[in-house]
């Protein structure tokens, strides 16, 4: 497939498929007759990994050194083990720090809430009191 359409399915720039092809994150693409980039599908779920190391946080280093482990072959699979499950460790320390400020926002979030209804009530009670108090009182007084 041409670089276009392997944008279109990765969800990637055009430009960052070149990028990463670039330093060596993606494989040489093979050249048609013109000369144009051409995919095969199966880049889709190398990329996709790729993805997803992004999204977990792993520096391009890293993932470049992934990547010349695995183009070195099956000899290196103890190697990408080991690279992975120590980024997989940060990730979960990552996942416990998010976790930790989600407790906070939503705590701050309650108080807000908790604030508002006591606002609320206030009112409400206010209300009621008021439209009491200006009835037979007034009258009589």
């Amino acid at each position: 497939m041409k670089i276009g359409q392997l944008a279109r399915r990765s969800g990637l720039s055009a430009h960052t498929l070149r990028y990463y092809e670039r330093i060596g994150l993606l494989p040489r693409a093979d050249r048609d007759g013109s000369g144009q980039r051409d995919y095969d599908a199966s880049i889709l779920i190398w990329i996709e990994f790729l993805r997803r190391l992004k999204t977990t946080g792993m520096p391009i280093r890293e993932m470049l050194r992934y990547a010349a482990l695995r183009e070195r072959g099956p000899a290196t699979g103890a190697e990408r083990r080991a690279l992975l499950e120590a980024h997989r460790e940060t990730v979960r320390a990552h996942v416990a720090e998010l976790q930790a400020c989600l407790l906070v926002l939503d705590s701050k979030i309650g108080g807000y809430a908790d604030a508002e209804q006591r606002i609320e009530e206030n009112d409400a009670t206010e209300r009621h009191h008021d439209g009491k108090q200006a009835g037979p009182r007034a009258e009589g007084a």
